[in-house]
């Protein structure tokens, strides 16, 4: 049988998927992240949970893992959940996951509700194409350099932090990003939810008041730099030597960087005639 990792709601029980309620009754094993959130969450859904229920967070993680491989080869189900969200997520069961591939188990997964895609969904920032970060670094020196990293970066980033650090850590990115757009996520799902939206430095001071809950918070992407006809002679001029053809090389260049096609096209030739 296999290791199921099954995302449960981030705050409101009714987001609970009818294939998490049916596993919760039917698994042999449920390793869980905090048992008394399993237990409570049992309870809203009206399930009851026939398996044995083991704790399974990060401090045991490491220790719990030959038990649970034990049961998986003796073919029982083990149910991995956690306190809210996709297990794995910045949360535990990567560890898991690893150790049923390398022996060759069987991983499956029910789908569900997920910090990440909530917020960047309601952020009205970019979702086309994005990164996901984790938690913020907690140390001063150690969050600028990573924020310092993520200057250059033009997909939206996503990343989780702390009420009582995010404060600071909208400061510090204000301070390395300049006015970059971002939200705040609080709650998400929960009575209290709240989306703020705005500039680091406006979301900064917001925060400075005191902010509770859980926080996901999503960033702009960097701009990208701007291109000029100059800079591209010399690639389209490469390729062509390398016998494409320059109007189909010119064509296509010029719809990614945004440049006219007939500036660059007649750029390169000006450059042939030197």
């Amino acid at each position: 049988m296999p290791l199921v990792l099954a995302a449960t709601p981030l705050g409101d029980s009714r987001d609970a998927s009818p294939r998490l309620v049916s596993a919760l009754g039917d698994a042999d094993v449920i390793a869980a992240e905090d048992t008394r959130r399993l237990r409570a969450l049992a309870a809203a859904l009206d399930v009851t949970p026939s398996g044995r229920i083991v704790s399974f967070y990060e401090d045991v993680e490491t220790a719990r893992l030959p038990k649970l491989l034990e049961a998986l080869h003796a073919d029982e189900t083990v149910l991995l959940v956690t306190d809210a969200g996709m297990p794995s997520v910045s949360d535990p069961g990567y560890r898991l996951v690893a150790a049923c591939v390398a022996e060759n188990l069987p991983v499956t997964c029910l789908p569900g509700p997920s910090a990440v895609t909530t917020a960047l969904a309601v952020s009205g920032l970019p979702s086309d194409r994005f990164c996901f970060e984790g938690f913020a670094p907690r140390k001063a020196g150690e969050k600028a350099k990573w924020f310092a990293s993520l200057a250059a970066e033009q997909r939206t980033v996503v990343f989780f932090e702390s009420p009582h650090r995010l404060a600071a850590t909208l400061a510090e990115a204000a301070q390395t990003l300049g006015d970059r757009r971002a939200a705040v996520c609080r709650e998400l799902t929960k009575t209290y939810e709240e989306v703020r939206r705005g500039t680091l430095a406006e979301l900064a001071e917001w925060a400075a008041d005191g902010v509770r809950g859980e926080i996901t918070v999503v960033l702009e992407g960097a701009q990208p730099a701007a291109v000029s006809v100059s800079d591209l002679v010399e690639e389209v001029a490469s390729r062509v030597a390398a016998g494409e053809r320059l109007k189909s090389v010119a064509a296509e260049i010029a719809d990614v960087t945004g440049v006219s096609r007939k500036e660059l096209y007649d750029a390169v030739l000006a450059a042939r005639r030197g």
